[in-house]
């Protein structure tokens, strides 16, 4: 029974991970403006100002920057390594505020335009299928771009625009997997809104289990990429010994035929 207990049983390490997603996901639900738009929304609702309802959305331009922050301690954490998590979150915001910032702006304002395209697939009362197809497109792209963006921006030092470029080339490179990581999510989702109970916990843990599940993937695809651009690099660097090795074979042999020539 002692051993259920100590520090270094399955069950201890369960609740201890289990409490650290509680923290982080309580950091991005402050941190994300997420929270602070519910407030300014019930505020505006309750003195009667519906119509200024978009300003409540004002405070989700640091979503970006959160999510990237939530990203970096995820990651570590599949890759086993332990730490605090409060100090890294908030450096890690710090430290990506204007590039997550565009990211979840971007991110956002494609999600928005989905959802206007099929409001008007909803109410269109003829050729309501060019809507469809536009959104469906829409969607898939938004994922490509953006699904492994924010563990990119995470992990690595590039541009917004390369960091979308490579989250695009992940998703075709790595489609197997991409299509099992989106199916776990989607399942997650499932059980998040399954009923009242579900939601309450989802909101306590989900967002934060959800990026943890792609950090899983993403992080399995970062060390393939690692891999093979480290064996690329050993393999220039050989190639380039042996260059060297040959150029100085070929001087010595110019030296010794022009001493024999002498």
């Amino acid at each position: 029974m002692s051993n259920f207990f100590s520090l270094e049983s399955p069950f201890y390490k369960f609740m201890s991970r289990l409490f650290d997603m509680l923290k982080l996901n309580v950091l991005w639900l402050l941190c994300s403006g997420l929270a602070a738009k519910f407030v300014v929304e019930y505020f505006l609702l309750y003195f009667g100002l519906e119509s200024l309802r978009a300003l409540s959305f004002l405070p989700l331009i640091f979503m970006g920057a959160a999510t990237t922050a939530v990203y970096t301690i995820t990651l570590r954490m599949v890759d086993e390594q332990e730490g605090y998590i409060a100090a890294p979150f908030f450096q890690a915001f710090k430290e990506n505020m204007k590039k997550g910032c565009l990211l979840g702006i971007i991110q956002m304002a494609a999600a928005y335009a989905i959802y206007i395209d099929f409001q008007f697939y909803k109410h269109a009362t003829q050729n309501n299928t060019m809507f469809l197809v536009a959104g469906v497109i829409g969607i898939v792209l938004t994922i490509m771009l953006t699904l492994y963006a924010f563990p990119l921006l995470a992990r690595y030092e590039n541009s917004l625009i390369n960091t979308m470029r490579n989250s695009y080339a992940i998703v075709i490179r790595y489609f197997p997997r991409t299509i099992f990581l989106l199916i776990i999510i989607v399942v997650e989702l499932v059980v998040i809104f399954w009923n009242n109970t579900t939601v309450f916990l989802g909101i306590l843990i989900g967002p934060s289990c959800i990026m943890l599940t792609v950090s899983g993937i993403a992080m399995y695809v970062f060390r393939k990429i690692e891999e093979q651009n480290g064996t690329a690099a050993e393999e220039e660097e050989t190639a380039e010994e042996e260059l060297i090795e040959t150029e100085e074979t070929i001087e010595e042999e110019a030296i010794e035929m022009q001493e024999e020539e002498k």
